[in-house]
Formats: C-alpha cells, structure tokens, sequence
C-alpha cells in the first residue's frame, strides 16, 4: 500500500507540473491557433532562472520557507519573455499552419542556445530545500508536503482557470476571439492586445512550472525538450485547445509513466505512446476535444 502511495504522489506532482506547461499551450493555441514549439524551452528556462534566484536569496540568508514564493515570482518574472516573443510571432498568425511551426521551433534552437551562454551546458539545482516543510507519513507512505503544495496550487489554478474562462466578462472575450477574431475586431475588441495578454500568461504558466520543479530536479538543457514531448502526448490524449483535457491528459500520461517506471521500465515511453495511439484512433479530437473544455 504505502508502495501505491507514494507511486501516487510522485505521478500528481509531475501531473501539476506538467500540466502548467500544458495549460499555457493550450490557452495559445485556444485563443491564438497558434502550436508553441517552444513551450518546452521556456519551461527549462523558468526551472534555470527559479534554480539561481533560490540560491542567490538563500546565500542572502533569505528564510528557506519562502522557496516556493520564490519560485513563484521568479517564475512570473521570466514569463514576460513572452512579450517580445508574441511581436515577433505577429508576424506569423495570418501564414499557414507550417510557417507557424517553423517559426516557434526556431525559437526553440534560439532558447536553447541562450540558456547555454547565460547558464553553460552543466545542470542547475537547488540546495535541498524541501526538507525545510517536513513530510507526512500515509500508512506507511512518505508524503513530501511540497508536493501537497505544488498538487494544491495546480488544482486551484485549474479550477480559476476553467471559472475565469466561463463565467466572466474578460474570459467570455477570450472565447469570442477564439471561435472568430475578424467579428470580434469588428465589436470593439482589442484583438492585438488580447493575443499578447494570452501569449504572455501562457508563458508565464511554462516558466512557472519549470521554477516549481527545481527542488525535485536538476535545471538541465535536455528538460526542456523532455517536457514538451510529454506535453504534446497529453494534448493528443486531452484534446488541442482544452483546458480540462490539459488536466485529464496530464494526469493520465503521469500516472502510466509512474507504472510503467516502478513495473516495466523498459516500456516506460512505449506506454504513453501506445495509449496516444488509440486515443487518436478511437477519439482523434481527445478525451476533452471542446475548447476550453
């Protein structure tokens, strides 16, 4: 049993933090109709920039429980990277579905070469900060608090997320630019502004993520990329532009990692895919295939 729990816990932890990554790619694509290759890269560069201000603020004898606020700001900080991102892809939103693609991948190439000239190509980690908010014990099982936390601030955002988008007037405009921008430029919306506010908060949900999984991992050039062959699995899983499938399909390919991991480690890829397969097989729009959900 205490096996199964811990199993558990490991799986919902990189399920909250996998689906920030995926949550800020599917609001792009939702609102946008634009695929971001680089969400991966900006994951890894928020896990860089969370790593150094950690350390940089415990050197300064900051107390090690505001880590996680730590991270959380930092993390917000780096997002707005995706202001200027979000110029240079303006150019892009009128060109084909190809052109987009090519454009955020080379972004990727452009990210990963700058992570390697700020941070050079060895990994980046935390001091063992975690230990500092203790664990629980679970019949028999170890229960990090931190990842009680992170799991507790991932479903809060969710749910904020699913009743921002439903229920009030900012969100009710997102949706309408969504399923069509030229009669929502025509009612008044800012359409241009839009785009940038969502481009930014989905990047500001990439780093975030990257920052709040440092104590666990070590910041690394190989993260990013990684992370975002994971995050297109769970978007096939969810379904492209849903924010209910961003949470379904994250905790569905954490959940069959962590087995296949602990049961068969040699399948542990070959899973996922094979569960990809059948998703698109049986259900090519995904478990959750409406936008947002």
């Amino acid at each position: 049993m205490s096996g199964i729990i811990s199993i558990g816990m490991a799986a919902l932890f990189h399920a909250a933090v996998l689906f920030l990554l995926t949550a800020g790619l599917q609001l792009t694509f939702g609102v946008m109709r634009v695929v971001n290759l680089a969400c991966g890269s900006l994951f890894a560069l928020g896990a860089y920039a969370g790593a150094t201000a950690v350390n940089w603020a415990l050197e300064r004898g900051a107390p090690p429980e505001f880590f996680p606020l730590i991270l959380l700001f930092c993390g917000a900080v780096v997002g707005l990277v995706g202001v200027p991102i979000e110029r240079l892809l303006r150019a892009a939103y009128a060109r084909p579905e190809a052109f987009q693609l090519l454009l955020t991948f080379a972004l990727v190439l452009i990210l990963q070469d700058l992570l390697r000239l700020i941070w050079g190509a060895d990994p980046k980690q935390t001091q063992n900060v975690m230990t500092v908010f203790g664990s629980w014990k679970l019949a028999g099982a170890t229960i990090n608090v931190y990842y009680v936390a992170v799991i507790a601030f991932a479903i809060s955002l969710a749910v904020g997320l699913g009743w921002f988008l439903d229920r009030t007037n900012s969100g009710k405009i997102l949706r309408a630019t969504a399923e069509n921008r030229e009669a929502s430029s025509a009612m008044g919306i800012n359409v241009p502004k839009t785009y940038l506010l969502v481009f930014t908060a989905g990047t500001m949900l990439s780093t975030a993520g990257g920052a709040l999984i440092v104590p666990t991992a070590a910041a690394s050039l190989q993260m990013g990329v990684e992370l975002v062959v994971e995050a297109f699995a769970v978007v096939v899983i969810g379904g492209l532009g849903s924010m209910k499938g961003a949470a379904v399909g994250a905790i569905l390919v954490c959940v069959i990692r962590a087995i296949a991991l602990n049961f068969f480690p040699e399948l542990d890829i070959l899973a996922v895919y094979v569960v990809v397969l059948g998703v698109l097989i049986l259900r090519p729009s995904g478990l959750c295939g409406r936008r947002f959900g």
